[in-house]
C-alpha cells in the first residue's frame, strides 16, 4: 500500500533551521565556526542502548556540541516490537519508521546513529530470554564491530548491567553486552572475519548513565552518593544558536513521534552523573577525556594540523567564512596525506564540508523522475554554484555506481549557477530502493545481513550519486551528492525525496489476511503498479492445490508509469482447516515479478520503500459470526477495523466527536482501539453515551491501554485499574477461570489450542484491580511469576456488556492467528441474559 499520513512540524537543527528531511543542510556562520572547533577535537565518545528513544539526548548534544567530541549512539533495536501512536505500521514496518525517526534526532543534537543485527521481538522481562532470542553472540559480534569501526575512547550505557529483572530484558543486555565487549575489542582472536575491515581497538573508559530512574525516585536520587560519580554540568547555553543544551534536545527527542515522545525544552542548569564501570579512572573525576590525548598529537603526522587548524579558529571571521577556504584547503590536504586511516577518513569528510559551507558551494544532483529501474536510463539536471570570491573550477563529474567520469573544466566564478545536463545508464542488476536489513529472510530475533561492512549502517544503502570533482586553490576535492528527487509544492514549496530503484512491476494481495469461516468462495483483488512505461504481462496467483483459483491467470497492460490496476480471483478453499500463504505472481516477458511496495511517507521523516513478498496468509477456519454492525473508535493506530472486515462484520470507523446517541443507534457493538484512554482526549467526555450504550443491551470491548496517563479514570462503568502485568510469552498456557462462559463457548467453542501459534507476546497491561461485577476470564503467567487473571474481564452492565482486555488482538489479527479470531467473535457475539456471579475485587 501507497499510504500518506498526516503533515506535522518539523523544526531540525544542524543550524537549528526548518527544513524537510532531504533538504540540503545550509549552515550558518556560527555553524561554520563550531564545525572548525570541531575540526580540532580528536575524542569520541559511544552512548549505548537498546531501542530508539533510550538514549539519553540532554548528554549526546553536550558531547558533540559542547565538548565537541565525535558521538554516536549504538541502539541494539530499531523499535520494531513497540506500539505506533502516528499509523497502523507494526513490526518490521514501524522498525523502520523510528529507524528514520532516530537518523532526524542525530542530525538535530549532532550525534551519529548506528544498530546492531537485534529484532525488538517485544517486551521480555529478562537479559535470559533477550539474549537466547536474540542469538547473543551475533549481537555481541555487532557492539565489538561498531566498537573497533567507531573506535571510542569512552561507551556510555544507559542501563545498569547489574540489575537484571527490574527493567525491560533488552535494556539489561544492553549494558551487559557493552561491558563484557570491553575486554573483547582489543583482542584480535575474537571475531578475527572482523579484522579485514577494521583493527582490534581498547576503549579506555566505561560508564553507567544513572538517573532517578534507576533510583525510584527523584528524591532518592538527590539523596544517593554521588561523590564518586563523574558529574557534567550539561545546562549549557549556546549563544550563537539562541537555545540551550536541553532545548537542542527536546528537539531532538520530539522526533520520536511514533512513540508519543514530545518533548518540552528546559532552560538553566543541569547535571547529568556517569559511574565508571570499567577502564582507568579520570584523576580530574569530571573530566570525561582526562589523560585521553584529544588533540592531532594523537596522529602521526597530526601536530601540524592541529596548529593550522588553530590558525584558522584564531582568524575566522564571522562577517565573511570564505576568507578561511586557503587555509582550509591547505589542512584538507595534509589530512588526505596522513597514514591513520581512521581519523583521516572522519576529519577529511568533516573539511570537505566546512569548505563548501564557507564558500557557499552549493552542488545537487536531481533527477527527473523519482522512481526508476534497472537498466534504465536515468536524466539528471546538474547545479554547481560558488557564491564566494575563492576560486574554484569544476574539473569533471563522476557517476556512480557506472564510475563513468565526464570531463567539465568549468570556471565556478562568483555567485554564477553552473547548470549541467547529465544521463546515467543504470546496471540492469542494481539493487532495488529498500531497508538491506529487511532484504534477507529474519528470525524471530536477528535480522540476517550477510555484508559484514554493512552490519550497523543506520539507513538504506544508495547506489546512485554524483561526485562532482572541484579544484580549489589547485587541490582537487572530490564531493559526493546522493541523487534527490525535488519538486515544488503549492503549499509546502521546494520538496524533496530521495531516487528509488523500483521492480518493473509490483503487485499485492490487497488484504494480507483472508478468513474463510465456510467452504464459500471469496472475490480477492490484487494490485498490480507499473514500475515503468508499456508493461505487459499475465497475472497469476499461487496457492496449494487443496484450493481453488479461478482464473489461473489474468493478462494486463499498463501503459504508464504509476499506472494501477486491480483484478480479481476467484478463491475457493478446502472443506478442512488450513492456512496457506498466497503469493501474487506478474509474468512480464518470462520474468517473475512477486515484490509488493509499501509507501510509508510522514512528513518528519525521509519516504520510504519497502519490498516484500506478495503474500497473503488464508486461513480456513471454523469461524461462527453473528453478523453485527461495528462502531470502531480509533486510538494509537492499528488494523483491527479490516480483520473485522475480514470476519464479514459491518465495521465503521468514528470519530470521537461523532459519538452521539442517535449516532451509536444503528451499531451492535463498539470497540476501542488501542491506547484509546491514553491517545483520545475528547473520549473523556463521551463515556456517558458509551455506558449508556452498553446499558441499553450492546456491547462495549475497550481494548488495552497502558497504566500511566489516561484521559479519564472512569474507562468503564464500574471500578478498574490497569497495572503493568503482562504476559511476554506467547506461548505460555492459558488456563479458563469461566470455562463454563458463552465467551468461551458461543458462537465458536474455544479450547487451548486457541492460543497456539501467538506472536511476540499474549498480552501487556493487565488490570489487577476490578470490582467484582467483572468475571476474569482467562489465567496465565511467565515463567516464574503468579498468575495474571486480568487478561479478559467481561461484567454485565444493564442489558449489554462490558469487556475490557489485554490481549494482544492487535497484533494477532495482522498476523492471522485463527484463535484470536474465534474469541473475538464471541465477544461480540456475548448476549444477555446471563446471570453473573459476583466475586471478590482482585488484587
Amino acid at each position: 500500500m501507497r499510504k500518506i499520513q498526516v503533515q506535522i512540524l518539523l523544526i531540525f537543527l544542524t543550524g537549528i533551521s526548518i527544513s524537510f528531511a532531504q533538504q540540503p543542510q545550509k549552515p550558518s556562520s556560527v555553524e561554520i565556526y563550531n564545525q572548525i572547533k570541531k575540526l580540532n577535537f580528536l575524542g569520541s565518545v559511544l552512548y549505548l542502548a537498546a531501542h530508539p528513544d533510550d538514549e539519553n539526548t540532554r548528554l549526546i548534544s553536550y558531547m558533540a556540541n559542547e565538548m565537541n567530541a565525535r558521538t554516536g549512539y549504538l541502539s541494539l533495536t530499531r523499535g520494531d516490537g513497540g506500539q505506533n501512536l502516528i499509523g497502523p505500521q507494526l513490526r518490521e514496518l514501524l522498525g523502520v519508521i523510528r529507524t528514520q525517526e532516530l537518523i532526524e534526532a542525530r542530525k538535530i543534537d549532532g550525534g551519529e546513529q548506528f544498530f546492531s543485527r537485534a529484532n525488538d521481538f517485544g517486551y521480555s522481562k529478562n537479559p535470559d530470554e533477550t539474549l537466547v532470542i536474540w542469538d547473543k553472540d551475533k549481537v555481541l559480534a555487532d557492539v565489538v564491530w561498531t566498537i573497533r569501526k567507531f573506535q571510542p575512547d569512552v561507551i556510555i550505557n544507559r542501563f545498569d548491567h547489574r540489575s537484571p529483572g527490574t527493567t525491560h530484558g533488552h535494556h539489561t543486555s544492553s549494558a551487559m553486552l557493552s561491558v563484557e565487549s570491553f575486554k573483547l575489542t582489543n583482542d584480535p582472536k575474537v571475531y578475527p572475519e572482523q579484522l579485514k575491515y577494521v583493527k582490534p581497538w581498547q576503549v579506555k573508559r566505561l560508564f553507567f548513565n544513572p538517573s532517578w530512574w534507576f533510583y525510584g525516585s527523584q528524591e532518592r536520587f538527590d539523596a544517593a552518593d554521588k561523590s564518586k560519580f563523574t558529574k557534567l554540568e550539561t545546562g549549557v547555553y549556546y549563544t550563537g544558536i539562541g537555545k540551550s543544551n536541553q532545548e537542542i534536545a527536546a528537539l531532538s527527542r520530539s522526533r520520536h513521534q511514533s512513540q508519543g515522545f514530545g518533548s518540552t525544552g528546559s532552560r538553566g542548569a543541569e547535571t547529568e552523573y556517569l559511574e565508571l564501570i570499567k577502564g582507568d579512572s579520570p584523576i580530574d573525576r569530571d573530566n570525561l577525556f582526562d589523560g585521553i590525548d584529544t588533540s592531532w598529537n594523537r596522529v602521526k603526522n597530526g601536530k601540524p594540523i592541529g596548529e593550522l587548524i588553530t590558525t584558522i579558529i584564531a582568524k575566522y571571521d564571522f562577517s565573511n567564512p570564505s576568507a578561511s577556504i586557503p587555509d582550509l584547503v591547505k589542512a584538507y590536504a595534509m589530512i588526505e596525506a596522513l597514514e591513520d586511516d581512521h581519523w583521516k577518513t572522519v576529519k577529511a569528510t568533516a573539511i570537505k564540508n566546512i569548505i563548501a559551507s564557507c564558500s557557499g558551494l552549493y552542488l545537487e544532483a536531481v533527477v527527473s523522475e523519482q522512481e526508476a529501474t534497472p537498466g534504465s536510463i536515468i536524466k539528471l539536471s546538474l547545479e554547481a554554484i560558488n557564491r564566494s570570491s575563492a576560486e574554484m573550477q569544476l574539473t569533471s563529474v563522476t557517476s556512480l555506481p557506472d564510475n563513468k567520469n565526464t570531463a567539465q573544466n568549468i570556471l565556478l566564478k562568483n555567485n554564477n549557477d553552473q547548470k549541467i545536463n547529465l544521463q546515467i545508464q543504470l546496471p540492469s542488476n542494481i539493487e532495488y530502493t529498500q531497508p538491506y536489513w529487511l532484504k534477507e529472510k529474519a528470525s524471530v530475533g536477528m535480522y540476517t545481513v550477510s555484508n559484514q561492512e554493512n552490519i550497523g549502517i543506520p539507513d538504506i544503502i544508495r547506489q546512485v550519486k554524483v561526485v562532482f570533482n572541484v579544484k580549489i586553490s589547485g587541490v582537487e576535492i572530490p564531493f559526493e551528492r546522493t541523487v534527490v528527487y525535488k519538486y515544488n509544492d503549492g503549499v509546502k514549496g521546494e520538496m524533496y525525496n530521495f531516487l528509488d530503484i523500483v521492480p518493473e512491476v509490483t503487485t499485492s494481495v490487497l488484504e494480507k489476511v483472508l478468513i474463510f469461516g465456510s467452504t464459500k468462495s471469496k472475490m480477492v483483488p490484487v494490485k498490480v503498479r507499473a514500475g515503468k512505461d508499456g508493461i505487459k504481462g499475465n497475472l497469476q496467483l499461487e496457492l496449494p492445490k487443496s484450493w481453488d483459483v479461478s482464473p489461473k491467470e489474468i493478462p494486463f497492460t499498463l501503459e504508464k508509469k504509476g499506472n494501477e490496476q486491480i483484478f480479481y480471483f476467484e478463491v475457493t478453499p478446502p472443506v478442512n482447516p488450513e492456512e496457506v500463504v498466497a503469493k501474487s505472481i506478474a509474468i512480464v516477458d518470462n520474468k517473475r515479478f512477486d515484490k509488493d511496495e509499501t509507501i510509508i511517507d510522514y512528513p518528519h521523516i525521509t519516504k520510504q520503500m519497502v519490498l516484500k513478498p506478495a503474500e497473503s496468509k488464508c486461513i480456513r477456519i471454523d469461524l461462527k459470526t453473528n453478523g453485527d454492525s461495528i462502531a470502531y473508535i480509533m486510538g494509537a493506530g492499528d488494523e483491527v477495523p479490516e480483520s473485522l472486515a475480514q470476519m464479514g462484520y459491518k465495521v465503521s470507523v468514528i470519530k470521537p466527536e461523532e459519538i452521539t446517541p442517535e449516532k451509536l443507534d444503528s451499531f451492535n457493538v463498539v470497540i476501542t482501539g488501542v491506547r484509546a484512554y491514553n491517545t483520545v482526549n475528547a473520549l473523556a467526555n463521551k463515556q456517558n453515551i458509551l455506558f449508556n450504550f452498553v446499558k441499553s443491551g450492546k456491547n462495549m470491548i475497550v481494548q488495552y491501554n497502558t497504566y500511566g496517563k489516561m484521559v479519564t479514570d472512569q474507562i468503564a462503568p464500574y471500578s478498574l485499574k490497569i497495572s503493568n502485568d503482562r504476559v511476554t510469552e506467547e506461548n505460555a498456557k492459558v488456563t479458563f477461570l469461566a470455562p463454563t462462559h458463552p465467551i468461551l463457548n458461543t458462537p465458536n467453542k474455544i479450547s487451548p489450542k486457541d492460543f497456539e501459534g501467538w506472536t511476540q507476546e499474549q498480552g501487556l497491561y493487565y488490570p489487577d484491580q476490578y470490582d467484582p461485577a467483572f468475571i476474569p476470564i482467562l489465567s496465565s503467567h511467565d515463567k516464574g511469576e503468579s498468575a495474571k487473571n486480568g487478561a479478559l474481564l467481561v461484567a454485565p452492565y444493564g442489558k449489554g456488556y462490558y469487556i475490557y482486555t489485554g490481549l494482544s488482538f492487535f497484533r494477532e489479527l495482522p498476523e492471522g492467528v485463527a484463535g484470536a479470531y474465534r474469541l473475538l467473535s464471541n465477544m461480540i457475539s456475548l448476549k444477555q441474559p446471563i446471570e453473573a456471579p459476583k466475586q471478590e475485587l482482585k488484587k
